[in-house]
C-alpha cells in the first residue's frame, strides 16, 4: 500500500527574523508539511537556530535538516540540539543525518575529509549514540571513532524514542546503510566527488534509481515497507510546454528529453502533468515525501493541493 504524499521546502537564508518567520508561514500555509536545510559553511543560516525560529512562527510545520554533517559536530552535542528542538517544537523535528561531502566546506575550515568510507562509519556510530541517548537512563558507547561513559542524554525529545531518523545517499554503501537504519531514506544522486559536477546528472536517469532502491531494499530487508522514501528535486518547472522545456534541460544534463522527464530529480509540467508524474514514480520507487527548493515552493503549490494526503 502505497503512502500518502507530503512536501518539503529546503530553503537556507533570509536578511532578517521578518523575512524568515513570513516564509516558514507562507510555506506552511500552502500546505507543505516540512522546512528543511542543509547543513553547510557558506552563506547559510545556522541550521538548529534557524529550524526553532521556524517552528516557534508556525502551528503544524514539520523541521528538518537535510542534513546535518555528523562532522561539525560530537554526538553528544548533537543529540543535545536534537533534542532540544524536537522537545521545544513539541514533536515536529526530522532528524537528518549525513556523513559530509562538500570539499570546499572541509577544506575552507580546515577539518580533516576523511576517505567516504571511514565518514559513513562515524556517522554510523552516531545514529547508533543518538538513539542511546534519546533512551531513558544513562548510556554507555565504546567504539572505534566515539566513547560515551554513562551520560545520560538530556533534554529527552518530546517524540518517544526520539525524532524520526532521515539518512540520505546515492552510493550502495551508504544506501545499503540509510536503508538498514533510517526511518526515512533519501534516494539522491552519487555526491563522491564533493561538488555537484556533470556526473552528478548521469546517475540521476531513472535506471539508476532502479538501482539505488535496489541497495536500500538490500540493506533494509524486513522493515522496507517501514521506511519512508524521500526524493529532493533539484529542476522545477511548472510550464505548459513540457517538451520545449525536456530539450533545453536535456541539452545541460548530457540526456535526452525522454531521460530528463523521467529523472526523480527534474519535475516538468502542467500541475496536471507533473500530478501524474509523481503518481507514476510512487509506484515505481516508493516516493512519497518530495522536496523542491525554497525558488520553486510557490510555482509548485497547485500540486501539493491536489496531491498532499492523498
Amino acid at each position: 500500500m502505497s503512502r500518502p504524499f507530503r512536501f518539503g521546502v529546503q530553503t537556507r537564508t533570509a536578511a532578517n527574523r521578518a523575512e524568515w518567520v513570513e516564509l516558514a508561514r507562507r510555506i506552511e500555509g500552502l500546505g507543505y508539511a516540512t522546512i528543511t536545510m542543509p547543513d553547510h559553511l557558506d552563506e547559510q543560516l545556522a541550521p538548529t537556530a534557524a529550524l526553532m525560529a521556524a517552528a516557534d512562527a508556525t502551528e503544524s510545520l514539520r523541521i528538518g535538516t537535510l542534513v546535518w554533517c555528523n562532522d561539525y559536530r560530537h554526538p553528544a552535542v548533537l543529540a543535545k540540539e536534537a533534542a532540544t528542538l524536537d522537545l521545544l517544537s513539541d514533536g515536529r523535528l526530522e532528524l537528518g543525518l549525513g556523513a559530509g561531502w562538500m570539499t570546499s566546506d572541509y577544506v575552507q575550515a580546515s577539518i580533516p575529509l576523511d576517505p567516504p568510507g571511514v565518514r559513513i562509519e562515524r556517522m554510523t556510530e552516531t545514529a547508533s549514540i543518538l538513539r542511546g541517548l534519546f533512551a531513558p537512563g544513562p548510556f554507555h558507547h565504546q567504539g572505534r571513532h566515539y566513547t560515551i561513559d554513562g551520560l545520560d542524554g538530556t533534554p529527552k525529545p518530546a517524540t518517544p524514542g526520539g525524532p524520526p531518523l532521515l539518512i540520505g545517499g546515492g552510493g550502495p554503501h551508504m544506501l545499503r546503510t540509510a536503508g538498514r537504519l533510517a526511518d526515512i531514506v533519501g534516494v539522491n544522486p552519487n555526491l563522491a566527488p564533493g561538488a555537484i559536477t556533470a556526473e552528478t546528472a548521469q546517475d540521476a536517469t531513472a535506471e539508476r534509481y532502479d538501482q539505488k532502491l535496489a541497495w536500500v531494499r538490500e540493506g533494509a530487508g524486513s522493515r522496507f515497507d517501514d521506511i519512508e522514501l524521500q526524493v529532493r528535486t533539484f529542476i522545477v518547472s511548472v510550464t505548459d510546454d513540457r517538451q520545449g522545456v525536456a530539450e533545453m534541460l536535456a541539452a545541460g544534463l548530457g540526456m535526452t528529453p525522454e531521460q530528463g522527464l523521467a529523472s526523480p530529480l527534474a519535475l516538468v509540467g502542467t500541475p496536471a502533468e507533473i500530478a501524474d508524474d509523481l503518481r507514476q514514480r510512487r509506484e515505481r520507487w516508493g516516493f512519497s515525501y518530495v522536496v523542491v527548493a525554497v525558488e520553486e515552493y510557490e510555482a509548485f503549490a497547485p500540486v501539493v493541493a491536489e496531491l498532499a494526503g492523498t
